[in-house]
């Protein structure tokens, strides 16, 4: 579903006095009677020789207390102490956080972290694991994510028991771009106007809870997973390019070469205002339900609508050729050796979509999605930069002249550092990706737009910026958290960190990639993982109908492993509460009355199926993670990926 964009912690800053007596009477009421307190930590584990830090929250300081490591069986394997000094207050509930250092360990097992004193807590297990057992779960368990997204008749069973669905994407009309509600998704108009078809768009992944799908965020994850084969070379498991190769399939059918013609998405959102036909996210099902569906207010969900992203023949938005062509380019890397006729194929698509790219003018907003606020992009120099960066690179690999494409790609890479930098990898960025691909294509060349020193810097930059972050954060947070796709952020500076170490063949920003991963994966304030199946508190109640639905009534559905959800939001969005349950929901909510206790710094986190702010997995959030993972198992390269 579409993601659409400070309270201060503990104390409200505000000149009123009751607010102010308030605020101080909850922390008069935290320091009387028992104290209490949590461990927060990385349940998945940590690397033997890695930094390895835990937080205790606790209802008022402490001194003094002792805590303990102990493995499964029971056994005291090291001891610390709390510091005396608290490094940070977090909110009224829990106004001291403590650092427990544990580096010393470093014999693989399974331990948990016991607290003894004044307070006395244990912290959820976690293990001492290799890099291929650590980071081969998060590229297995991502893989099986975006099996759990397919559309079409090529599905996976798998846990969740998935059914082909939307067959009838394989006869489907173009229509005009709708009139839309201004802030939504609403359309205005009291039909939609056919343009074109039939078209063959079936297949590619559901973008995320809901049933839409979109070339945008497809082919950002589908850049991001024939990176991450190429990151891994023969060491890439079978799934992880049988997924890639699944989506430039579908991506191939939303590109027409014949017409020159970029589809753009597949369904509607919302219905119209006047309610003769509903949009894909009025109802709740399993997707197979909308290929019997007969109902004439439903005739948009059961016989999708097509738009596309320019007239036949006009030239297309930047942004969606750069990453598309990227797509297209990374395949015929891929394939440059073994089936070079299908390569050459491949090279030629790319080159041919990337000429079509409207950078003289391009649109305002750029073209994303339908509304444009489902996915808000302002930035596309990144995108041509990266285009123009796996071309050369395929051309190389094909041992077919390439200066010509490194030189544009400088020079969208001289364009973005001159009036885009500022962001890091995710949806709308994509730079880290484009930097390391022109670094490796321009090689030795001169008197180029920039320097290969220009773009490690950068690389470097953008990394900085989440550690002079997570330097004021008491988790260590590298991305603020009351701001949309802080998951897919952090997952993306961990990919970032690991881009940066091989370009620089140093282990500069290691020990924050670390704290990263800690913070992502239990060690924040609510004790939540990003990804559903690893370590042992993760999302339960996400905002996804086939998770949601795929198990019994009584909410025992099977997980949907892998999947990476958004992770806390700005409170702000939740102004409105969560709303009604829709009809057909499996009711599900989880810690409702203990994760508000750890809500702070204007952020809120709620797992909850009607919780899209916060629980709604994606493409992109669970490829980061992917990524995240290749970039960083290329730096272990003898790590075995068995489990």
């Amino acid at each position: 579903m579409a993601r659409l964009p400070l309270l201060v912690a503990g104390v409200v800053l505000t000149s009123g006095s009751l607010m102010w007596s308030t605020a101080l009477s909850s922390y008069a009421a935290s320091t009387a009677g028992p104290v209490s307190g949590v461990v927060r930590i990385n349940q998945q584990g940590y690397l033997p020789g890695e930094t390895k830090l835990a937080r205790l929250m606790t209802t008022r300081p402490v001194d003094g207390e002792r805590f303990r490591v102990v493995d499964a069986q029971g056994r005291t394997r090291l001891r610390g102490t709390v510091p005396t000094r608290s490094v940070a207050r977090w909110n009224a509930h829990y106004p001291a956080v403590y650092r427990l250092g544990f580096d010393r360990l470093r014999t693989p097992g399974r331990y948990r972290i016991v607290v003894a004193g004044a307070v006395q807590t244990a912290s959820p297990w976690f293990r001492v694991l290799s890099p291929g057992g650590l980071f081969g779960t998060w590229l297995r368990d991502g893989v099986l994510f975006d099996q759990v997204q397919r559309d079409g008749q090529q599905v996976v069973p798998g846990a969740l028991h998935r059914k082909p669905s939307h067959l009838l994407d394989h006869r489907a009309y173009v229509y005009r771009w709708p009139r839309m509600e201004p802030g939504g998704d609403l359309i205005l108009d009291a039909d939609l106007t056919r343009t074109g078809g039939p078209v063959d768009v079936a297949g590619g992944w559901f973008d995320a809870g809901d049933y839409l799908k979109f070339t945008h965020s497809s082919a950002y994850n589908d850049v991001l997973l024939f990176t991450s084969a190429r990151q891994l070379g023969r060491r890439a498991p079978r799934a992880l390019v049988a997924e890639a190769r699944h989506g430039l399939a579908w991506l191939s059918k939303m590109w027409d070469p014949t017409t020159r013609t970029l589809h753009i998405q597949v369904g509607i959102g919302s219905g119209n205002e006047q309610g003769t036909f509903l949009g894909d996210h009025d109802g709740w099902r399993l997707p197979e339900a909308d290929d019997h569906d007969t109902a004439v207010e439903d005739r948009y969900v059961s016989h999708r609508p097509v738009f596309d992203a320019a007239p036949a023949g006009q030239p297309i938005s930047p942004n969606l050729v750069g990453r598309v062509a990227a797509s297209y380019a990374l395949a015929a890397q891929l394939d440059a050796r073994t089936h070079r006729s299908r390569a050459l194929a491949e090279l030629h698509q790319a080159t041919l979509l990337y000429s079509r790219a409207d950078t003289a003018s391009p649109p305002r907003p750029l073209v994303t999605a339908l509304p444009h606020d489902f996915y808000p992009e302002d930035t596309w120099r990144d995108d041509m930069e990266l285009g123009a960066a796996e071309i050369a690179l395929a051309r190389q690999g094909l041992h077919l002249r390439s200066a010509g494409f490194v030189a544009k790609a400088a020079h969208w890479a001289h364009a973005y550092l001159a009036r885009e930098a500022g962001d890091t990898l995710n949806l709308y960025d994509t730079s880290a990706l484009a930097h390391t691909a022109l670094a490796q294509a321009m090689g030795h060349r001169r008197h180029l737009a920039v320097t290969r020193a220009d773009l490690v810097h950068d690389l470097g930059a953008q990394i900085r910026r989440g550690v002079r972050h997570a330097a004021d954060d008491p988790f260590a947070a590298g991305v603020a958290y009351d701001d949309f796709d802080v998951n897919s952020h952090t997952f993306g500076l961990i990919a970032s960190v690991g881009l940066y170490d091989q370009l620089t063949h140093t282990r500069r920003y290691q020990s924050f990639a670390t704290s990263q991963r800690t913070w992502l994966l239990g060690g924040n304030p609510w004790g939540v993982g990003a990804m559903v199946g690893v370590g042992t508190r993760f999302p339960r109640c996400m905002q996804h109908q086939v998770a949601n639905l795929s198990g019994s009534q009584d909410g025992t559905a099977p997980l949907d492993v892998g999947a990476v959800v958004n992770g806390p939001n700005g409170a702000d969005n939740f102004e409105d509460g969560l709303g009604d349950f829709q009809d057909g929901m499996v009711h599900c909510s989880a810690g409702a009355s203990t994760l508000p206790r750890f809500d702070a710094r204007g952020s809120r986190y709620v797992d909850d199926v009607r919780s899209w702010q916060t629980d709604e997995p994606a493409l992109d959030m669970t490829g980061a993670a992917i990524i995240a993972a290749a970039t960083q198992l290329h730096l272990h390269r003898h790590a075995s990926l068995g489990r």
